[in-house]
């Protein structure tokens, strides 16, 4: 990958979490940004017109507008999610969007393409919204475009509303997760980084990179999540089963608990992204507080 960007970088999925940690990091590198956006009059998108980001409206059904968005564009950063979350996920659905956007990448012949997928993808995990991005992963590599692959593992920023709860007096942290088995994690505002410096100079950034700024068991995250909150917190290693009808996060977190899982390589992550963010100042840095 010789190729480095230095004119307009598309992003999709900018007015979300892992799409605006991508446009924070572009921005603070001085790139010049194209949102391609469902609204360009919906509060995220106007807040990002207030930065300076070109917004344009695209709709993923119509292959024209995905075209035209990315004409004439440096580099384009793109990453699916299933329609409707991820209750009952509709991974066919979210296979289905990233294929539009591939295709339209490879018909604008943009000269490079980021796709944020997720960690161990390509490893016939099982999990559902695993499987259906390795299928947009497939889809682009048959392409035969100039192309990087990101892979984020589980984001240390889901800990926001799973982490502990007051309970009799005390602080419990409940994930469905044995206690010693290790959890690589991930803060969204390191995805961005790695992207933009993926966007801004391709060389630098392997074909294919698993992201991770952190690994703790449950005991140790409850141990970082003590160490913020100045108060003890026992970690209870709940049973799978709580997640019966949650098919998805159940597969995942049986993922978790059954196979190597994740396999980041932090350092490598941290030569890319030197202050990569671990569990501790991700807790720091968004000052995170105990629910009352």
């Amino acid at each position: 990958m010789s190729t480095t960007a230095t004119g307009t970088i598309a992003v999709f999925g900018g007015t979300g979490q892992q799409g605006g940690s991508v446009i924070d990091a572009l921005l603070a590198q001085g790139a010049d940004v194209r949102a391609l956006v469902r609204s360009t009059t919906s509060d995220r998108a106007q807040d990002l017109a207030a930065r300076g980001v070109t917004l344009t409206h695209t709709d993923i059904d119509d292959p024209a507008s995905l075209e035209a968005a990315l004409t004439g564009v440096d580099a384009f950063f793109f990453m699916t999610t299933p329609p409707g979350g991820m209750q009952n996920a509709d991974t066919e659905g979210e296979t289905k969007q990233g294929i539009a956007l591939a295709n339209a990448a490879a018909a604008a012949k943009v000269p490079h393409t980021v796709f944020s997928s997720v960690g161990g993808a390509e490893r016939d995990s099982g999990v559902p919204h695993f499987e259906s991005k390795r299928r947009v992963e497939e889809h682009l590599e048959s392409l035969g475009i100039n192309l990087t692959i990101l892979r984020p593992v589980f984001f240390t920023d889901n800990l926001a509303y799973m982490g502990p709860k007051p309970e009799n007096g005390e602080l419990v942290l409940r994930l469905p997760l044995p206690d010693g088995i290790p959890l690589q994690m991930v803060a969204v505002r390191d995805i961005g980084v790695v992207a933009a410096a993926t966007l801004l100079r391709p060389a630098e950034v392997p074909a294919a990179l698993e992201l991770a700024g952190d690994e703790r068991t449950g005991s140790q995250i409850a141990a970082a999540f003590a160490e913020q909150l100045g108060s003890p917190v026992r970690y209870e290693a709940l049973p799978i089963e709580v997640l019966n009808g949650q098919d998805d996060m159940q597969s995942m977190f049986r993922w978790f608990a059954e196979t190597p899982a994740y396999q980041a390589d932090i350092e490598q992550v941290r030569s890319i992204d030197p202050d990569v963010w671990d569990l501790p100042t991700w807790l720091a840095k968004t000052g995170f507080q105990a629910a009352s």
